[in-house]
């Protein structure tokens, strides 16, 4: 199936949203609990699938809900439909802090690949489904993990990459990337997972046991702050406790 044609604006700067135009009886798809705001005339409605495949039967949406859940994402797609007269607007907002990425599936060769959790909305028509990295070795230390999800389709999509967004066009070369900072690459591109230099600086390098590489030509995104950093960074127990319990004696000494 075709995908709908949407117009779109990215608004915001550290924690952005993107704001979709509807014509009547165009749709939208997104993750549960991305909406943001609908205007009047807009219904939305939970389904199994994405419904880039209208003869798909209930064994079908069975299967691609599974695929979903095993990736780690829910269960259900909401998709959002005007129908009203007009245009309406739905927004999406971005789960953390960072950059949301529009996507032209046409331009990029009709398939991008994402990591598990970087999708965000899309135009009706664009199919979700898992991708297994070859790989074993991505699958056991790469932050990106064995499972990625694989957005096909002739529309835009949606995106969402933590902290800074870094496109990089690779034109057969290799790039080594922190682990978990992969958001996304395009066909010709291999992913893989090598060790991060000899025993010692695995150990004591502060870069982890693993990097993941990227190698081929295409296009890469990467992100500079990935949910696992934001977590550890803003825990009780993460890398920046001590510098607030450090903070925290020394204004005791000073009161």
């Amino acid at each position: 199936m075709n995908s709908h044609e949407i117009d779109y604006e990215i608004k915001g700067h550290d924690v952005q949203f993107v704001e979709i135009e509807l014509d009547p009886q165009e749709t939208v798809i997104a993750e549960a609990g991305a909406m943001l705001y609908m205007e009047d005339g807009i219904d939305f409605e939970a389904k199994m699938g994405d419904g880039s495949n209208p003869s798909q039967g209930f064994f079908g949406k069975i299967m691609a809900g599974a695929s979903r859940v095993i990736t780690g994402e829910s269960l259900f797609l909401t998709h959002f439909t005007h129908r009203g007269y007009g245009k309406k607007k739905v927004a999406f907002s971005a789960p953390y802090p960072g950059t949301i990425v529009p996507l032209d599936l046409t331009q990029l060769g009709g398939r991008v690949i994402v990591q598990k959790d970087a999708f965000l909305c899309a135009a009706l028509g664009t199919k979700l489904s898992m991708h297994f990295n070859q790989r074993l070795g991505a699958g056991f230390f790469g932050g990106e993990g064995f499972i990625l999800q694989k957005l096909e389709g002739d529309g835009k999509a949606f995106i969402h990459a933590g902290g800074t967004l870094i496109e990089r066009q690779l034109n057969n070369e290799s790039l080594r990337i922190d682990t978990g900072c992969v958001v996304g690459f395009t066909d010709g591109i291999d992913f893989s997972v090598q060790k991060a230099g000899n025993l010692k600086s695995m150990i004591f390098g502060g870069e982890g046991l693993f990097l993941s590489t990227l190698r081929g030509t295409g296009t890469v995104w990467i992100q500079s702050m990935p949910i696992s950093k934001l977590i550890k960074a803003v825990t009780p127990y993460g890398k920046n406790s001590g510098k607030e319990e450090s903070g925290g004696l020394l204004n005791n000494i000073f009161e």
